[in-house]
């Protein structure tokens, strides 16, 4: 596979360390695209990218590049990922990859018309650690899939101004934190839920600050998530079936799970990967499907998450004016 070339669109606090990882992994990143060119040129001169643009619109118009990674805040995903698109380039995407299914949808539409891939740059997806434990599940060791628990807390600062809690930028716990707790559950989950129970509190702006979730689909399989901005809590995942469990800890970029054999009374440990490599594997994952190596299974996730989180805001009264 030749090599591909990668373009970075917004040189931000995120995108520094996937920087990281796209020279590590890529070899090079052949152009970064930011609203400021000195800030944009003090970051190429970081991490060795010859091409340098003051505008996105600059960055998109160069057409010697395959695949644009989208570091921007989640408000603006939309946008520039269709702009990546009619400018016939591949995209990843960091979460959450829209704020609305219909957003989504429209991108989903457009990249099959222009046989382009897009995925979201989310870890659950993408570590080591879960493909082997999905594997443990899928090979009916621990029995019959039943319950999948997540829970996952941190205290923000209470400021309105801030992302967290801003409206205008999309703010809420399940734009935020949800993205990751609702797309482990749908990753082990057999089949997309059809039943939503949801209760969520607002702060002040109207956004949600602390959530819970009941999922459940026609196969029976049930999920509780329960998540927060105010409050520190675990952040663990626990996926139950009929003869054991498997629990994570620190669940967003694991690489070490306990499997609970119930029946035979024993445990063990399986690991696998290392979590300052989460972003190497995205990229690896992403040039393996640009190159047609693997196929984008992840995708189809994400259009379930999001149709899940936009249930569970619909159910809360937690939208957007610009929605």
């Amino acid at each position: 596979m030749k090599q591909l070339n990668w373009g970075i669109l917004g040189p931000g606090k995120v995108a520094r360390e996937f920087a990281v990882a796209i020279n590590e992994v890529n070899g090079n990143i052949a152009a970064v695209g930011g609203r400021s060119l000195e800030k944009t040129q003090r970051f190429a001169d970081e991490y060795n990218i010859d091409k340098v643009y003051g505008s996105y619109s600059e960055l998109l118009q160069d057409e010697t590049l395959d695949i644009i990674y989208i570091a921007t805040p989640h408000t603006f995903h939309y946008q520039y990922i269709k702009e990546s698109l009619k400018q016939n380039k591949h995209v990843l995407c960091e979460k959450a990859i829209t704020v609305n299914s219909r957003q989504l949808q429209e991108i989903v539409t457009l990249a099959e018309e222009k046989n382009l891939v897009v995925a979201e740059a989310m870890t659950i997806f993408h570590m080591p650690l879960y493909q082997k434990a999905k594997e443990i599940i899928q090979s009916g060791k621990l029995g019959k899939l039943r319950m999948i628990q997540v829970s996952h807390g941190s205290y923000k600062e209470p400021d309105p101004e801030n992302r967290f809690f801003n409206p205008d930028l999309a703010g809420g716990a399940m734009l935020d934190i949800g993205t990751y707790t609702v797309s482990l559950v749908r990753y082990f989950l057999s089949e997309q839920p059809d039943q939503v129970e949801s209760t969520l509190k607002k702060f002040e702006t109207g956004v949600d600050e602390q959530v819970g979730i009941l999922l459940k689909n026609k196969l029976d399989e049930m999920a509780v998530i329960s998540m927060t901005l105010r409050a520190k809590m675990p952040k663990f995942g626990l996926i139950a079936c009929e003869e054991g469990y498997i629990k994570v800890d620190d669940y967003q970029r694991p690489t070490k799970a306990t499997v609970y054999y119930t029946q035979e009374d024993r445990t063990e440990t399986i690991e696998a990967g290392e979590s300052e490599k989460a972003f190497h594997y995205e990229v690896e994952s992403m040039n393996n499907y640009v190159g047609n190596q693997t196929n984008n299974d992840t995708l189809k996730l994400s259009v379930d998450v999001m149709k899940l989180m936009d249930e569970v805001r619909k159910q809360g009264k937690v939208s957007y004016s610009f929605e």
